[in-house]
């Protein structure tokens, strides 16, 4: 079984070891969601010392409709290029591989924000926010897949080492997957081959964008935990579609639950769904969710819960903790 301070080849990228760290939103971008020097100084504090594989930025909106809040960052437009590849090197100088993440907020967006009434698959309320989302039609949906084909062409643009497409905490792609919050009757809805639909279309556009040997990254909601909601096993079907696909790792988070298991404070509380993914797929699975020890990680991985240990409230809090983590392995 790996251990945390072992390498991990995913096709052309190589981790120096398993630590992650996941995407959390900063708020720290420019109004226009443009790179500040508020969000280069704060990755360079949380990278420095080279003692993180991979971090994942935040997400990132693709269409001004799916921004989700002040000051996110944008990939929406060719004007941010140029700042985000500042940010790539910031990462990557300081010995971490860096993916961004990109997202449409879908009936999580605030039009107060976005200028716009929210869409979203089916008009219904969405449960984490409460707004009742315009319906797309197709044409409609074709032009958020081009949009997410866009943004992932500037990341690549602008020098990233992947990419990771957001379907997890009630967005937009997860409000397709989840039967709580879509109800269409034609080929984006039903099962969970239906609600994925636009998953692939989405996988397709980005590999179309970024070409073969670029990491394509899912962060998959893979519960609701909630009733009518999605299951581990709705996830064993869409992860398995997912790799098939040639997604490259599957990131376990998540549904209308958000990044957060009702009840369940344990360290590693998605491991659950993790290992129920890694049952299906050969691509590398990410797990993530309370984990603040070193102990705790070690542990879910040589359990075989996941092949990534994403760290994330406990890293924001102690820029330090992935040093004192790393070096605590090596002098245990």
């Amino acid at each position: 079984m790996p251990h945390l301070l072992e390498p991990l080849q995913i096709g052309s990228l190589t981790l120096s070891n398993r630590l992650v760290m996941p995407p959390m939103a900063t708020s720290k971008a420019e109004p226009d969601g443009k790179v500040s020097q508020a969000i280069l100084e704060y990755y360079n504090e949380k990278t420095a010392g080279g003692y993180l594989s991979l971090v994942i930025i935040e997400h990132s909106f693709v269409q001004q409709a799916g921004k989700a809040s002040e000051n996110q960052l944008s990939v929406a437009d060719d004007s941010v290029i140029e700042g985000l590849k500042e940010l790539a090197a910031v990462i990557q100088r300081n010995g971490a591989k860096a993916v961004v993440q990109i997202n449409h907020a879908g009936s999580a967006a605030d039009p107060a924000v976005t200028g716009v009434a929210p869409v979203g698959p089916s008009a219904v309320k969405n449960p984490r926010k409460g707004d009742i989302p315009h319906a797309l039609t197709r044409e409609e949906i074709g032009g958020i897949v081009a949009d997410f084909r866009a943004a992932a062409r500037r990341v690549k643009a602008a020098g990233f080492d992947g990419v990771e497409i957001h379907s997890a905490h009630g967005y937009f792609l997860n409000q397709f997957f989840s039967p709580l919050t879509n109800k269409r009757t034609d080929e984006y809805g039903g099962d969970v081959s239906g609600r994925i639909r636009i998953h692939l279309e989405v996988i397709a556009a980005v590999r179309a964008a970024v070409g073969q040997d670029f990491p394509i990254f899912i962060r998959l909601g893979a519960a609701d935990y909630a009733e009518g909601g999605t299951t581990a096993a709705d996830s064993q079907i869409a992860a398995r579609a997912f790799a098939e696909a040639g997604v490259n790792v599957i990131d376990i988070s998540g549904g209308f639950s958000g990044y957060v298991v009702p009840g369940n404070n344990e360290q590693g509380y998605f491991a659950p769904l993790s290992a129920a993914v890694k049952e299906v797929v050969a691509i590398p699975v990410i797990l993530t969710g309370g984990i603040t020890e070193v102990q705790a990680a070690e542990q879910l991985l040589a359990a075989g819960k996941a092949d990534l240990i994403g760290v994330g409230r406990a890293i924001f809090q102690d820029s330090l903790w992935a040093q004192n983590a790393v070096n605590s392995i090596k002098q245990a």
